[in-house]
C-alpha cells in the first residue's frame, strides 16, 4: 500500500461520521438560521424579515425568563450531580466490590429509561399531598407538605431533583470507567505514603479523573440546554406557576406549535448556540490551563 494512500485511509473512514454529522446536525442548524431570518409562515415562501425576530427576542420577558431558568437548572444539576456521582462512584469502588455489577445496572436504569416514561413516574412522587416525596421525607419529619409542580418556589428544584435522578448514576458509571483506567502503580506508591484514603483520592483519584469529569460537565451542560420532556410532562406543556419552570426548548416549542412562530422559535434555538458554545469553551479553556 502507498504511503498516499495510507495517509487517506483514516479520513475515509471517518467519512460515514461526518457524512451524518451534516445530515442530521450542519443541515438542520443551517435550515434554522435560514427561517430565523423570514417571517413565521412555514408552508410558503415567506418573507425575508433580516433580524427582526431576533429584535423581538429582545422585548420578550418571557424569553429572558427562560433562558434564566435553563442556566439555573444546567448549573444547579452540575453542583448537584457531579459530586453526589463522585462519590458514589469512590464508594462502589472502594466498598461494595462484589455488588459493584448489580447495583451500577440499577444505577443505570433511571438514565436508561425515556425521559417522557420517567416523568410520569415523577407525578407520583411531586402530586400534591398524596406525592410519595411528601409522605416519606416531608411529613415524618413535621414538615409542611409542598406542592411541587404548583409552587413556584419549588418547581425549579423539582425538575432538578428529576434531573438528578436521571443522570446520577449514568454520571457514575463514567467515574468508574476512569477509576478503572487509573493505573495501580499510582495507588500503590501513594499508599506507601499514606494510609489515608481521603489522601489517596484527593492527590491520585481526583487528578487522574479531571478528563472524566470534564466531560461528565459537557455532558450536563449539553443536556441541561435540551431538557424538554421531562419538564413538558411534569408541567402539562406549560411553564408552571409564574413561568417558574419555562426552559427554552419547552419555550420554543411553544413559541412554534402553540403560537405559530416558527421564525422567532428559530431565531431563539440559534441565539442561544453561541451561549452554550461559549459554556463548552470555558469548561476546555479551564481543562487547558490546568495542562500547561
Amino acid at each position: 500500500m502507498s504511503s498516499a494512500r495510507a495517509n487517506r485511509q483514516p479520513y475515509l473512514l471517518l467519512l460515514p461520521f461526518f457524512a451524518l454529522l451534516a445530515a442530521f446536525w450542519l443541515v438542520p442548524l443551517l435550515g434554522g438560521l435560514r427561517m430565523s431570518l423570514y417571517s413565521n409562515d412555514l408552508t410558503g415562501p415567506g418573507e425575508y424579515v433580516g433580524l427582526a425576530n431576533y429584535r423581538a427576542l429582545l422585548d420578550d420577558a418571557r424569553f429572558f425568563k427562560a433562558l434564566r431558568n435553563t442556566l439555573a437548572y444546567t448549573a444547579l444539576s452540575l453542583v448537584t450531580i457531579l459530586p453526589l456521582a463522585l462519590l458514589l462512584a469512590q464508594a462502589l469502588r472502594m466498598t461494595f466490590t462484589r455488588l459493584r455489577p448489580p447495583l451500577t445496572f440499577l444505577l443505570l436504569l433511571p438514565g436508561l429509561t425515556p425521559p417522557a416514561v420517567l416523568a410520569l413516574l415523577f407525578l407520583l412522587v411531586f402530586h400534591g399531598r398524596e406525592g410519595l416525596l411528601n409522605q416519606l421525607l416531608v411529613e415524618p419529619f413535621g414538615f409542611k407538605t409542598i406542592n411541587w409542580l404548583r409552587d413556584p418556589d419549588f418547581i425549579l428544584p423539582a425538575l432538578v431533583l428529576q434531573g438528578v435522578w436521571r443522570w446520577t448514576g449514568f454520571i457514575t458509571f463514567f467515574f468508574l470507567a476512569g477509576m478503572a483506567a487509573i493505573p495501580k502503580t499510582l495507588f500503590e506508591a501513594a499508599q506507601l505514603e499514606t494510609n489515608s484514603r481521603w489522601r489517596v483520592f484527593w492527590s491520585v483519584t481526583l487528578p487522574q479523573l479531571r478528563p472524566v469529569l470534564l466531560f461528565s460537565a459537557v455532558y450536563l451542560v449539553v443536556d441541561g440546554f435540551a431538557t424538554f420532556s421531562g419538564a413538558y410532562v411534569l408541567l402539562g406543556g406549560s411553564g408552571g406557576t409564574a413561568d417558574a419552570g419555562l426552559l427554552l426548548v419547552s419555550y420554543s416549542y411553544q413559541q412554534t406549535f402553540t403560537f405559530g412562530q416558527f421564525g422567532t422559535a428559530a431565531a431563539m434555538s440559534v441565539s442561544v448556540a453561541p451561549l452554550m458554545l461559549g459554556m463548552l469553551v470555558l469548561c476546555f479553556a479551564a481543562r487547558w490551563r490546568r495542562t500547561h
